[in-house]
């Protein structure tokens, strides 16, 4: 038992040590600014820090290099108790909330699911909101792909944590030699993507406080704002064209922009049969809703219709969750049409949740080539992705994946039901949950929140976040009883 566990308890230890320093963030602000929140968040970054300590501390003898079962353990572990310690202070701040509660808000910044139980954001300590948008920056890339940097300073390699980590069907492929320069290159342009979003927005007219949270939540496509009107509180054009160009940034797979970026060539994106399909996809979706919500008369102009059907069809296709407006109240196809959207727009290896378009290419071209071998027996029609041919394992993942998806939808969405969580409710919410989208329709919609949930019905969309963020094996391997045997 110990040569299976304690490995992984002295990495995570060490990974809970390293993750307290984010809480200097909020805490240097609090105490700067003489916001109430001094105490919870200190109370916070010393029990995270401590208990990290003593876990490495206890278990560092048992060292050695993680094998495959280690990495989805470690993985699981780190994402489910990170937003249990990150939860601290909200629950000490708050005298109303629950830990459920508080931890299904910190599970949804982590995954940058952006759902929300709080309301009365926009007079709250800013503090608490600097908290929750980080750690959505923080989560946008996963916050083992950065530790896998660190990894090796323990003698523990990181490969086997990266490829648990890192979302898409096609996880073997590296951008540099080593596991550990390709994690510091993606966090690079994650980087340097996140410094320019936040000045744009300064210069399109948000505060710097608003822009530098915004745009932490618009390259992690996490969704979560400094104001319960979201993107409705600025009623700026401007603003939300500068949220649009970035969450669809976001949305392209960031090894595209790593490699466009370090060839001095927009190439690599023309080269991309995802980005191509994604960028397609989001004109076809903007216009034809836009055409529809004219037809409709929901606005008068082709120019209105245009702003809000451009700024909300991406943000839902993204998985992102902003609004500038509430669209639940539209016809109901054209939210549906957008919730769809989510499932499937995004790219492998981009801040998005869902399917990614590049499951949903393999599955098409697969489906066509069935097809053909309908009329034509003995025809071979390889899927191809980039030119290269998808090997029958990936494609074999793809279909397990799809098979898991559909049936967690199915499962949570009739547990949801069972509790008493109205049908359009439940469904729309746990895909919004799996798909890291965050806002969903019926009581769950744009408007409102998911205070309205009991405790049970909390924690499972807390899991459902969780299951779709690591895209549901990580998690599901776990359950397994081959996973415990030696």
């Amino acid at each position: 038992m110990r040569n299976s566990i304690f490995p992984v308890v002295t990495v995570l230890g060490f990974a809970l040590a390293l993750f307290s320093v984010s809480f200097l963030v909020p805490l240097v602000y609090a105490f700067i600014t003489g916001e109430p929140t001094v105490e919870a968040f200190s109370t916070g970054f010393l029990t995270t820090f401590l208990v990290g300590l003593a876990a490495h501390l206890l278990t560092r003898r048992f060292k050695r290099e993680l094998q495959p079962r280690d990495g989805f353990l470690l993985v699981s572990a780190v994402w489910s108790l990170i937003p249990a310690f990150c939860a601290i202070p909200l629950v000490l701040y708050f005298d109303n909330l629950s830990f459920t509660d508080a931890y299904f808000e910190m599970v949804s910044g982590l995954t940058t699911t952006g759902a929300t139980v709080l309301t009365g954001l926009d007079t709250m300590p800013a503090s608490i909101n600097i908290w929750r948008h980080l750690l959505s920056w923080i989560g946008g890339m996963g916050i083992l792909v950065l530790a896998v940097a660190i990894l090796p300073l323990l003698g523990v390699g990181g490969s086997q944590v990266f490829k648990a980590e890192t979302p898409g069907p096609m996880k073997d492929s590296k951008l540099t030699p080593r596991i550990t320069e390709t994690a510091k290159s993606l966090y690079l342009v994650y980087f340097a993507l996140s410094v320019g979003c936040a000045i744009s927005y300064k210069l399109a007219g948000m505060t710097w406080l608003d822009a530098f949270m915004h745009a932490g939540t618009t390259m992690s496509l996490s969704g979560f704002s400094s104001h319960d009107a979201s993107y409705a509180y600025f009623d700026s054009a401007a603003i939300e064209m500068v949220a649009v160009v970035f969450m669809l940034i976001s949305g392209i797979n960031f090894a595209i922009h790593f490699m466009a970026w370090r060839g001095k060539s927009f190439r690599p994106y023309s080269m991309c049969p995802e980005t191509k399909w994604f960028l397609i996809l989001m004109f076809v979706s903007v216009f034809f809703v836009t055409v529809f919500l004219l037809a409709h008369q929901q606005y008068t102009t082709f120019s209105e219709a245009f702003r809000f059907s451009l700024f909300n069809v991406v943000s839902v296709a993204t998985t992102t969750g902003f609004a500038n407006t509430d669209y639940a109240q539209w016809p109901m196809f054209a939210p549906l049409t957008m919730i769809f959207l989510s499932i499937f727009a995004t790219a492998a290896g981009s801040t998005g949740g869902g399917i990614k378009m590049l499951r949903a290419v393999i599955l098409f071209q697969h489906a066509v080539g069935e097809l053909s071998r309908v009329l034509h027996p003995r025809a071979v029609n390889p899927v191809r992705i980039r030119g290269a041919a998808v090997s029958a394992q990936v494609i074999f993942g793809v279909l397990a994946f799809m098979l898991m998806y559909g049936m967690s939808i199915i499962s949570i969405t009739m547990i949801q039901m069972f509790t008493g969580l109205e049908p359009i409710a439940a469904l729309t919410g746990t895909i919004a949950m799996i798909n890291c989208l965050g806002p969903a329709l019926g009581e769950l919609g744009p408007s409102s929140n998911y205070a309205s949930l009991g405790d049970f019905q909390t924690w499972v969309y807390s899991f459902a976040m969780l299951l779709g963020r690591l895209e549901m094996f990580t998690i599901l391997v776990l359950f397994t009883p081959a996973f415990w045997r030696k």
